[in-house]
């Protein structure tokens, strides 16, 4: 993703060799090819940084971001960490006792990490999430005929690659809702890989927008009564960040469970429904929806809740760090 996303953005976009471990971590592949394949992408990244000449590298977790991390401390350079989810992976926690600064999201993260080296101040999360766009507005970017402070309308993300447990519970239950209730309108990201199944199982509605892939997502966030998504860290500070009720459905399938740990922590900062995979279907998903919609007061203290634990001026906190340790003027 990122070999396109970069270069699309105007940056430079420079590939290295992979290093990433297996489970458990003390399985016989770590003990022997890991360090194998870990020098060689050490050794790769000393060459692009020679070639890149960076005052300050800065990791952000995964597997990716260790050798290049560790060849720039090797050279001298200054080094820091944003470690995005609320409890760190492998590789960040390593990181961490030769990083200069580690940023992280969430006051519970500090725990986990050299508390000298810890600075508090979220995630990064688009500008445009932050112009406090009426809803009324942006919902008219969507539908424009749905109107009325009785409307409701729900963001269903899935992903860039899409979440199955999520699409097939909506798959079952959409129809139903928008027929029943006349006032709902959804915009239904299905991921990439799911689309094209979707939309040949999905019938037209008025109400309804299935979509890939969503790019307006700051239009989506603002003009959203409820959000149904995963749980990965990015969309969670958005969330917050937009002030919106959740029900969160954490992927079982991401490393060290880290989407069940950051909704844990969304339910216990904003009040988020959280759903596992094992429980979600059209019955537990429409439960909640409904739950939610048709209580005012209850979406008043979850918005509320959220704007409280957000921290949307992040990247620019983590921008004055980072120059301040290469001394150059904010």
């Amino acid at each position: 993703m990122e070999s396109t996303a970069v270069p699309s953005a105007g940056y430079a976009f420079a590939a290295v060799p992979s290093a990433p471990s297996a489970c458990p971590l003390l399985s016989p592949q770590n003990l022997l090819i890991l360090p194998f394949r870990l020098t060689k992408s050490v050794i790769e990244s000393w060459r692009q940084l020679n070639d890149f000449h960076p005052q300050i590298v800065i990791g952000t977790g995964g597997y990716v971001s260790l050798p290049v991390c560790l060849a720039a401390s090797l050279k001298g350079l200054k080094v820091v960490i944003q470690e995005q989810n609320s409890v760190p992976g492998i590789a960040n926690w390593v990181l961490s006792f030769i990083a200069d600064k580690v940023f992280v999201a969430f006051n519970s993260t500090v725990d986990s990490f050299p508390r000298n080296k810890c600075v508090v101040c979220g995630n990064p999360v688009r500008l445009s999430l932050r112009r406090n766009m009426p809803k009324v507005v942006a919902r008219t970017h969507f539908f424009p005929r749905a109107g009325g402070s009785e409307a409701k309308l729900v963001l269903v993300l899935g992903g860039s690659s899409g979440a199955n447990a999520i699409n097939i519970a909506l798959l079952n239950l959409y129809n139903l809702m928008l027929l029943e209730r006349k006032s709902l309108c959804i915009i239904w990201q299905t991921g990439v890989e799911a689309f094209h199944e979707m939309e040949s199982l999905v019938k037209n509605h008025p109400n309804l927008i299935l979509k890939p892939f969503l790019h307006s997502m700051d239009l989506a966030y603002a003009a959203a009564d409820l959000i149904v998504s995963r749980a990965g860290a990015m969309t969670c500070s958005e969330i917050l960040a937009a002030g919106k009720p959740s029900i969160l459905i954490p992927s079982p399938n991401v490393a060290e469970g880290h989407q069940l740990n950051n909704a844990s922590l969304m339910a216990d900062l904003a009040g988020s429904r959280v759903i596992t995979e094992d429980e979600i279907d059209s019955t537990t998903l429409r439960t909640a929806i409904e739950e939610i919609l048709d209580n005012e007061g209850l979406m008043a203290e979850m918005s509320e809740r959220a704007l409280r634990s957000a921290k949307p001026n992040a990247a620019a906190e983590i921008a004055r760090h980072v120059l301040s340790l290469v001394k150059l003027p904010t």
